[in-house]
């Protein structure tokens, strides 16, 4: 796969306070990403599912946070956040792409909360059912 074309980040800074993802892109793009928005959009199987359709609503993430980010080779980062999910290799091609639909990805977000009748808040009565049929691991894995 050619990667001489994809951005890369010069500087990424997890800010714990203001909850925030700050990258800065070699193309001088930089973005602000939510701890929120980055669990809410993990690419993993976990949240996306196995093919359209199967995405996981993701409710009560308002509070959470990263603990750790680590390096994936020279194409990602992975992060740990706080409610355990870890299993997301965010690579610099999403991450970028986050960033720059990020207005339209929350706003998405936002609706499909409303839609459902969840919140954005942990432990909020009306998730509780969104909580158990998460259940736990993948089926096929």
């Amino acid at each position: 796969m050619e990667t001489t074309n994809i951005p890369t980040p010069t500087r990424i800074v997890v800010h714990q306070k203001s909850k925030i993802l700050e990258i800065e892109f070699d193309i001088g793009a930089c973005f602000n990403l939510p701890f929120e928005l980055l669990r809410v959009y993990s690419p993993s199987a976990e949240v996306r599912g196995h093919g359209p359709g199967q995405e996981t609503l993701q409710v009560g993430k308002k509070e959470v946070t990263i603990t750790n980010l680590e390096p994936v080779g020279m194409y990602a980062v992975k992060p740990f956040f706080s409610d355990g999910h870890d299993s997301g290799l965010f690579s610099w091609q999403y991450l970028l792409w986050m960033g720059e639909n990020q207005e339209g990805l929350w706003e998405d977000y936002l609706e499909r909360i409303n839609t459902a009748g969840a919140s954005r808040e942990p432990n909020a009565p009306e998730n509780i059912p969104f909580e158990q049929k998460k259940g736990g691991a993948c089926a096929s894995h």
